[in-house]
Order: structure tokens, then sequence, then C-alpha cells
């Protein structure tokens, strides 16, 4: 099954987690069946790593510190950070950050004229970065607006940002089968003109609050593809 057709195949409740060369595959329409579906995975610590620290640069867009997505993206750091592997974390809501001008100042190779914290103090982490993760809530079916800031102005730097490895992790209030789908399509065109290798993803269906998400497999999948990178 390509991947074209695995995401077809997640409906209401799902859990989708594809991870590239580290051989965990679960799709579950339940806490028990997704829960026996990662440990029946069958693991391969390194394998996108290839045994060597990366260099990862976690890019979350919740305007809740303690909200649902803001857990997945602090258990994928655990688990990413147990495994040795260096983490920058980029809270776009909690930060100074402006738009995209289109003034075409930078020529996609920087400076970018605005001088928030975009370009003093995420920019050059991208750049020297081997993983980019994107977090994200869902908003009116893609991307929270405080974390579309963030990619629009990747333009200043496109080409040093490209070639990264990339994941994708994100909830949502709904559990029907449509509810991703506008944001797993924004994400792929993105990991297509960005040259990303695409690692993993982790779409929380049903985590309208945080005792929702908590009591879900989610935050364990987030850990795993952490420690397993």
């Amino acid at each position: 099954m390509d991947r074209r057709e695995f995401l077809k195949v997640t409906g209401a409740g799902a859990l989708t987690l594809f991870l590239s060369g580290c051989g965990i595959n679960a799709v579950s329409g339940n806490k028990k069946a997704g829960a026996a579906a990662a440990q029946s995975a069958e693991a391969k610590p390194g394998g996108v790593s290839q045994g060597k620290k990366l260099k990862i640069v976690v890019l979350c867009g919740s305007p809740h510190r303690n909200g649902t997505s803001a857990l997945l993206a602090d258990k994928f750091i655990e688990g990413a950070k147990a495994s040795g592997h260096e983490v920058f974390r980029f809270n776009a809501a909690f930060e100074d950050i402006h738009p995209c001008q289109g003034c075409d100042a930078c020529g996609m190779n920087g400076p970018c004229v605005i001088k928030d914290a975009i370009e003093e103090k995420l920019i050059h982490q991208l750049v020297d970065c081997d993983m980019v993760a994107l977090v994200t809530p869902l908003y009116y079916y893609g991307f929270s607006a405080q974390l579309k800031t963030v990619i629009d102005r990747f333009y200043s730097r496109t080409g040093s940002i490209h070639r990264k490895k990339s994941m994708l992790m994100a909830t949502a209030w709904n559990s029907a089968n449509i509810t991703f789908n506008s944001l797993q399509e924004h994400y792929d065109t993105l990991v297509r003109y960005m040259e990303w290798q695409d690692v993993g993803r982790v779409l929380g269906y049903g985590c309208g609050s945080r005792s929702a998400i908590e009591g879900s497999e989610f935050p364990e999948q987030a850990v795993a593809i952490g420690k397993n990178l």
C-alpha cells in the first residue's frame, strides 16, 4: 500500500502514524487497537537519523501553552531528547512575529527586513537543523495562523531550508474522516516543494480537550516517533 492509499483508510477516531524508515505504521479506530498496533510494529531506532544526533526544530502554532497540540510537542521532544537528539522549540503564539510582506528584499536568501523573533531567534536554527516538526491545532481545516505566519517567512531562506527531514503533528475536535484532509494536502505539497523527507505524523482526532488527548494513544505515539528517529 502506498502512502496515498494509506492515508485514505484513516477514518473516524483514527490515528495516523507513518514513520518512513522507522518501521512503525499504525492506524486505529480505538485506543486499545492503536496501542496493540504500535506495540506490534517493528520499530527500528536510528532508521531516520542513521544513528547520528539530529538537530530538530519544533515549530508550535498553538496559543494554548497547555493545549492538546502542545502536549504532542512535549511528548515528541521527550522522546527525541531521550535518544540524544538536540531540540529547539519555537512557540509562535508567544513570540513577536509578523507576516511576510512580499517585498522580496531578501531575494529568498536573507536577510529579512522584518527584525522580529523569526529573523532574530528562529531562522538560523531552521537553516542549521536536520529536521523540522510542524505542530498545530486544526483551525478551519488548516494550520493555525501563528504557524502559517512562520511557514510563510521560510521564503527569506527558501533554499537553505530545503532538503530537511520533517513531520506533522496536529489535533482537532472533529473525528470525521475528512478532518485532516486539507491540512495533509497542504503539508504534503510543502514537503514536495521544500524537498523534505516526511518521517512521520500524528493526527489527533477527537482531541478537543486536554483530558481527551491525555486519555488517548496519541501522546504515546509522539514519544515513539521521537525515540525512534
